[in-house]
């Protein structure tokens, strides 16, 4: 066997059609394109459609997509941990909702490093920041990831 041996199996090539080469070819005169009308004078766009509205431009224009897969979290920055808590409190999302820094828990809590941290405290949540969750280890607390 060598290279100049191969050959596709039997009938999985066709010969190619030849049209408009003469009545004798089967395919001449009007070449397979019927009599008369539109189709048979002229090359026609595959997506026209008769002259009505085409399907492009009677559907609403959109841009974009929404991913289904996207996680939305609800913000909570460590001054507002700084302001409300009292040092060695447990800090859980059902309590943010409870004293109101939250009003939904959509699909989880996420701390981010904005403003200082002086107390000690333990926070629960479902992401931290990086600088969020060194900043609450420096000062003795502990970041727990739900």
């Amino acid at each position: 066997m060598s290279l100049n041996n191969f050959q596709p199996p039997k009938g999985a090539t066709f010969k190619k059609r030849r049209v408009a080469r003469g009545i004798g070819s089967g395919m001449g005169k009007t070449a397979t394109r019927g009599t008369k009308g539109q189709k048979a004078r002229r090359q026609i766009h595959p997506n026209f459609e008769g002259g009505q509205t085409p399907i492009q431009r009677r559907l609403p224009v959109k841009k974009g997509f929404t991913n289904p897969n996207h996680k939305e979290f609800v913000v909570v920055n460590l001054d507002d941990l700084e302001t409300l808590f009292e040092a060695g409190t447990e800090v859980t999302p059902d309590l943010l909702l409870a004293t109101g820094i939250i009003s939904k828990l959509r699909d989880g809590v996420k701390i981010l490093a904005f403003g200082t941290l002086t107390k000690k405290l333990t926070v629960k949540a479902h992401k931290f920041s990086k600088a969020a969750a060194e900043a609450i280890t420096a000062k003795g607390g502990e970041a727990v990831t739900l």
